[in-house]
């Protein structure tokens, strides 16, 4: 059983592995939510109502660190990942619906699924850029296909705002994926595995693309209040 616990009024569920995650859950249709410093430092208080009502996780160095400051051990369960664990476990049994990321991604990303996972039953897709009247044509088809479950890959809060709208209208087990669909296809690479273990992810993403910088002043301003004892 895993018990959650706040980290600066958020909810999280510090989960000790992988499996421990797939395992908590099974049955359940609620939005999951990836943690890290960034958000966890968000005063969006829409995002942060997401947050608490669903099932938070720590993807990030910085929520593991608060986490065990606490005296919490939990692991840090990267989304670009843990999605296709989702997929790999329940191709044979759920249903499926992708949206996100641009058309030419999307599409990629739909065929290498079937390609990757045999038999996996996807009941639609779409990009994320939505134009006035989308939203509600997505709500139809989600309410039409009932898919088990739905991958919203569109950049934080965007996408989880996206997912409590579609939730309330389809109940369904949803997961925001920011980029992960560019991993994925290999449109982006994800940080080499020595950024990845040493929690360093952060740093590639900032030499990649130095425009982030404004973005990564939250993970200071995180660590910060970790360092004195504010989480």
């Amino acid at each position: 059983m895993v018990k959650e616990t706040y980290l600066m009024g958020k909810k999280i569920f510090p989960f000790e592995s992988k499996e421990q995650f797939l395992f908590f859950l099974e049955g359940r249709k609620q939005i999951l939510v990836a943690l890290n410093a960034e958000k966890l430092n968000s005063n969006n208080a829409e995002l942060n109502e997401i947050i608490n009502k669903n099932i938070g996780y720590a993807d990030g160095i910085g929520a593991v660190l608060a986490l065990r400051r606490k005296g919490i051990h939990a692991t840090k369960i990267a989304g670009a990942e843990f999605w296709l664990d989702i997929i790999s476990k329940y191709h044979g049994s759920k249903s499926f619906y992708i949206i996100g990321s641009t058309p030419e991604v999307i599409q990629q990303t739909v065929g290498k699924l079937k390609m990757d996972f045999n038999g996996i039953k996807i009941k639609g897709y779409r990009d994320g850029f939505f134009k006035e009247g989308d939203q509600e044509k997505l709500i139809d088809d989600l309410v039409l296909t009932k898919p088990d479950i739905v991958f919203v890959a569109q950049g934080s809060p965007r996408q989880e705002i996206l997912m409590n709208n579609l939730i309330n209208q389809h109940k369904a087990l949803y997961m925001g994926l920011g980029g992960s669909f560019d991993v994925y296809t290999g449109t982006k690479k994800r940080a080499p595995i020595l950024f990845q273990k040493t929690g360093l992810e952060w740093l590639y993403r900032l030499i990649k693309e130095p425009t982030r910088i404004s973005r990564q002043t939250s993970l200071l301003k995180f660590f910060i209040k970790i360092i004195f004892g504010k989480i």
